[in-house]
Order: C-alpha cells, then sequence, then structure tokens
C-alpha cells in the first residue's frame, strides 16, 4: 500500500442521551426520559474515518466538509490523535444528529444543520490528499462532498490506480466510473433500482432481485464490483459472473444497535483492499468485522471499541464481540452481565443446559474456557479432545453466547478480575461448597450461583464411551 488511506465524504456529529423511563407527561401522552449520560461520536464519514483507522491500523487522512462552528470543532476533536482531518470549508452549519435512548431503543431523533449547505472549493491540502491516497473510501451522505466537481475529477484520476470503495447513498451521487467496489445495503439498492425499499431480505425471490439489482448498478456505474449489505443475511456480492457470492453473516444478539454497521462494513472491505486481499476475501472480511462491531454496541460504543481495549484474556478471533465493548453497551442500560466457565471439551446436552440457564440470569453471557494448557493440567495428557479454536468456535455459535474468552491458568480469576461479572455461574456439580471464585466475585459486589446440572451428562463420560465403543447416553 502506498500513501494513506483516505475517507472522503460528509461528516457529522452524533449524540446520543441515554436516559430511563418510567412514566408518561402529564400534559400529553409521551414518555418522560430521566437523563443519565451524553455521549458525542463522530458520525457519517468521521465514524467511517475512526472505524478505518480501527481495522487498518495505518494513517487515515478524512477529507470532509465542516462548518466553522463548535459542532465541527467537536468532531475534529473527537478524532484527534487518531486521524488526521483536512476540513473543506461549509457553507453552513456543521451537521448533529442527537438520539434519545431508553433501555438500548431510540425513542426520538433529532436532526440539527440540514439547511442546505454546500462545500466550498477543495484547498492544496484537500487534493493532495486524495491525489496521494494509497486507498479511498467514499462515505456518501447525500450532503454534497462526494457531488462536489473537483472532488469527482481527482477520484477519476485515482481509481485508475488505486482501489475505490464507494458507499452511495440514494439522495447522494453516482459513483465515479472505475470503482472498485460500491456498498449500498438492500434497501438502498432496491430505492435506487426502482425496486422499492420494503420488506427485502436474502430469502427465494426476494435473493434474486437483489442480484439482479446489483448487477444493473454494477452495469450502470462501471464498477468493478458491487455488494449488497443485507444486515443479519450478510452481503451479496456480483461480480460479473453468472452466480452471485453471498457471504452470510455471523448471529448478533437480538436488539443490537445497527446504527454505524455499513459504515464498519466498507472501512473493513477498504482495509482489506489496501491489504491486498481479493474482493470476495474484503466483503467476507467486512461482513465479519461489521457484525463483530454491531454485537459490540454498535456506533454507540465505537470508543470502547477502537481505543483503550483491555486484554480481557484472549478474544476469540472473529467472535461476536469486542468484549469491553460489549460490556460498556450492556452495563450503559443498566444490564446484568453473566459470565460462566469451563473446557466445553466434546459440547453435550449438559454444557447447553448450563448455559442457557446462564443466559437466562442477566443481559450477556461471557464464556470463559480453558486453553488447551489449562485442560491438559487439569484433565490429563491426552486431553482436550477438541482444541481450543474449535471449542471455542462452537461455543460462539451457541445462541445466547455473546462472547467467549480463552484463559491459560487452571481457574479464571485473572479474567473474572477484569470481567468483573455481575453473577458467576457454574453447573450443578459443583453444589455443596464454595466455588474457588466465590470471593473474588463478592469482592466486587457480585454474586455466585450454581444451575441445575444434567444428570449423567459429561465429556469425560462420552470420550469414555467412544473408546469403548459404546454408544453414549
Amino acid at each position: 500500500m502506498r500513501g494513506p488511506l483516505v475517507v472522503l465524504g460528509d461528516a457529522f456529529l452524533d449524540r446520543d442521551i441515554v436516559g430511563t423511563s418510567d412514566r408518561l407527561c402529564p400534559d400529553a401522552p409521551v414518555p418522560v426520559v430521566d437523563v443519565r449520560t451524553e455521549l458525542d461520536r463522530p458520525g457519517g464519514a468521521a465514524l467511517a474515518a475512526l472505524l478505518t483507522r480501527g481495522f487498518a491500523g495505518c494513517e487515515v487522512v478524512l477529507v470532509t466538509a465542516l462548518g466553522d462552528d463548535r459542532v465541527g470543532a467537536r468532531v475534529v476533536a473527537l478524532l484527534d490523535g487518531e486521524v488526521r482531518v483536512v476540513p473543506v470549508p461549509l457553507g453552513g452549519p456543521t451537521p448533529e444528529k442527537i438520539r434519545i435512548r431508553v433501555a438500548g431503543q431510540s425513542l426520538l431523533r433529532v436532526d440539527r444543520g440540514r439547511a442546505a449547505a454546500e462545500p466550498g472549493p477543495l484547498g492544496r491540502a484537500a487534493q493532495a490528499a486524495i491525489l496521494g491516497a494509497g486507498a479511498v473510501l467514499v462515505a456518501d451522505y447525500g450532503r454534497g462532498v462526494a457531488a462536489h466537481p473537483q472532488v469527482r475529477e481527482l477520484l477519476r484520476q485515482v481509481t485508475a490506480r488505486r482501489p475505490v470503495v464507494w458507499d452511495p447513498h440514494p439522495r447522494g451521487a453516482v459513483p465515479v466510473p472505475g470503482a472498485r467496489l460500491v456498498t449500498p445495503n438492500a434497501r438502498e439498492a432496491a430505492q435506487l433500482t426502482g425496486g422499492g425499499s420494503a420488506g427485502v431480505r436474502a430469502r427465494g425471490a426476494d435473493l434474486a432481485a437483489l442480484a439482479a439489482g446489483a448487477a444493473r448498478l454494477r452495469r450502470d456505474w462501471a464498477a468493478t464490483a458491487v455488494a449488497v449489505t443485507m444486515g443479519e443475511d450478510g452481503a451479496l456480492l456480483v461480480l460479473g459472473e453468472p452466480e452471485p457470492l453471498v457471504v452470510p453473516a455471523p448471529v448478533v444478539p437480538a436488539g443490537s444497535d445497527t446504527c454505524g454497521a455499513g459504515d464498519a462494513f466498507a472501512a473493513a472491505a477498504l482495509a482489506g483492499l489496501a491489504g491486498g486481499e481479493v474482493l470476495s476475501e474484503a466483503v467476507a472480511e467486512g461482513v465479519r468485522q461489521a457484525s463483530a462491531f454491531v454485537a459490540a454496541g454498535g456506533a454507540a460504543a465505537v470508543t470502547a471499541v477502537l481505543r483503550g481495549r483491555r486484554d480481557a484474556g484472549r478474544p476469540v478471533p472473529g467472535g461476536a464481540a469486542d468484549i469491553p465493548a460489549l460490556l460498556a453497551r450492556v452495563r450503559s442500560t443498566g444490564g446484568t452481565v453473566v459470565a460462566t466457565g469451563g473446557c466445553f471439551d466434546l459440547l453435550h446436552p449438559g454444557h447447553i443446559a448450563t448455559l442457557q440457564a446462564a443466559r437466562r440470569l442477566g443481559d450477556c453471557l461471557v464464556v470463559c474456557l480453558n486453553s488447551d494448557d489449562s485442560v491438559r493440567r487439569l484433565k490429563g495428557p491426552d486431553r482436550p479432545i477438541s482444541p481450543e479454536g474449535d471449542r471455542a468456535h462452537v461455543l460462539s455459535a451457541v445462541t445466547g453466547v455473546d462472547a467467549v474468552v480463552v484463559f491459560d491458568e487452571d481457574t479464571p480469576e485473572r479474567v473474572l478480575a477484569e470481567l468483573r461479572p455481575d453473577i458467576w455461574v457454574k453447573g450443578g456439580d459443583y453444589a455443596g461448597g464454595e466455588l474457588p471464585e466465590a470471593e473474588l466475585v463478592r469482592g466486587w459486589g457480585g454474586q455466585t450461583v450454581v444451575v441445575p446440572y444434567l444428570d449423567g451428562r459429561s465429556s469425560t463420560g462420552l470420550v469414555t464411551a467412544a473408546r469403548r465403543g459404546r454408544p453414549t447416553p
């Protein structure tokens, strides 16, 4: 890769006002929100730039239009130390979007700065940044930057020699010819092809219509490829071959905040292309990173996702969530963090019963998994049967498991001290004596509990029965 990655598009300030609500206003049937926290975060192209920095780990430059106002200064401050901002003058206020949220759900959004405001001429620094880019992400939010005549002329030169990923908007500009990858979501693709905007899913006729629409957009835009993002259904990639490539998405917790998922997908795809990945690999990485981003709390948790990470053991690569961000999201809404642990070597119904019972006790479940070395010390040199990577992958696929973390010690005290769960759960085979970790958990006000154990089910029993050639109970 030559030159920094450049994100080009419309930036704004996002603000989340988070509170609780347990009553209605006496003079109107609307909820009263008691504000607990207010969080400012970069939005639009500014969010895409921050995510690109996190995924690529290299220099990132944001070229965007900002007003000469407090909001514009706040956007720049939020990116300080992570992304270099090259501003273009904006003939009006910097846009601001305010969400009022309760219990993880948005009640209302208030927009400011929607008055017509056009970007001014590009200075030398902006022109040099675009022409010197190693790769470019255009984050078009329909506010004029991507439609700027100077911008489009510069991008025409860049597409001939560098990867350009274009995240379009129905009210935005048409991608310049030669873009390597264009990334509309399913709703946008339907709108752009005149196919409506409601009820689009990767199923049967809908999938066929999406593929046909993506192929049409690819031809109309003269793009190398079009990837239609489909939320929980993953992404559909059209390269020109007769059959599209469908990349499924990992399962994420129901009710997760999807704000910013499209930016995460485009940013991760750009990072992949800039690093030499082929289009199918870059799209697969985009799906994986967008899913992890949503599971970790989405845009509301972006600061925790990309800054101040803590190493709570070894989070599973490609797992469902960035663990510190997951915990921050749950706790920001007053939720309960639950953790359980074990070897989980040859997953069996007893394990599933424990996991399901544990998840019902709170709002997220983190599984602390003994590493291969730890299992060998506990169970002997011929264990585990399944290596830690396989065990973690299977656990991550169990409904209700939000994250998996691997630890090397015999017991998970160090990991627990970093996770600080509200509830620590063990199976009923521990009943009758105090759990080894109980005193530690009490230290931060947590509670240890035992859940019912499914009698007669154990990994050791499965291994013994298999070696004797007998059916398991």
